[in-house]
Order: C-alpha cells, then structure tokens, then sequence
C-alpha cells in the first residue's frame, strides 16, 4: 500500500492544481482502491479528486479539524483505480486568507 501526504498553505483565493504532483503513487501502478481524506485549518476549502477519468469529488468543503485527517474518521470518497490512472487532488481556497490544508491519499492494492 502506498501512502501519499501533503500539508500546505493554500492562497487567499487560488488553487492547487494537484498537490500530489511528484509523488511515487500518483499514478496507479496496479488495480487498487484509492481512498481520500482532507481536512481544513478553517471553513473555505473545497476539493476535487480525480481517478483517471473519474471525478471522484467535485468541488465539495473540506472538513474543518485544524488536524491531519485521522482515518476513518476524516474519509470522503474512496475509487478503483487502473494502471496508469492519474491520482489528482486540486484544493482550492474560497477565502481573502491563506488556509493550511491537509491530504491523505491511500492506493492499496486490490
């Protein structure tokens, strides 16, 4: 199983495009199951997640913890993902503020 993290301040109004880009599992090498979570510093963050071709999450609010995301707790969305598939989470911040936002990707074989 592989495990992808990214903790970042995100810009008053911006988007990330993929805060996962250079990581070892973002795109899957074997038929497995892709399971998202996120969490916010504050209300004001939204997050797409994307399997291949799949739109896993639109634009949806990230939960505000302050925290890691702990697991299963801070969970939003699990996908099957196909050898090749591209793992994408964009995290945009809706705010006049800079928010910390926190990933935790998991691709476990299926």
């Amino acid at each position: 199983m592989a495990i992808m993290t990214d903790t970042q301040s995100i810009a008053a109004n911006t988007t990330v495009a993929n805060v996962l880009t250079g990581k070892s599992a973002e795109f899957v090498k074997e038929p497995s199951v892709v399971t998202f979570s996120a969490t916010g510093s504050a209300i004001g963050l939204f997050l797409t997640a994307i399997v291949g071709e799949e739109v896993v999450i639109e634009d949806q609010a990230i939960p505000l913890t302050d925290r890691f995301p702990v697991l299963p707790d801070d969970t939003l969305a699990q996908a099957g993902g196909f050898p090749g598939d591209r793992v994408i989470v964009k995290v945009r911040n809706s705010t006049a503020g800079a928010l910390t936002s926190w990933v935790r990707v998991d691709v476990e074989p299926a």
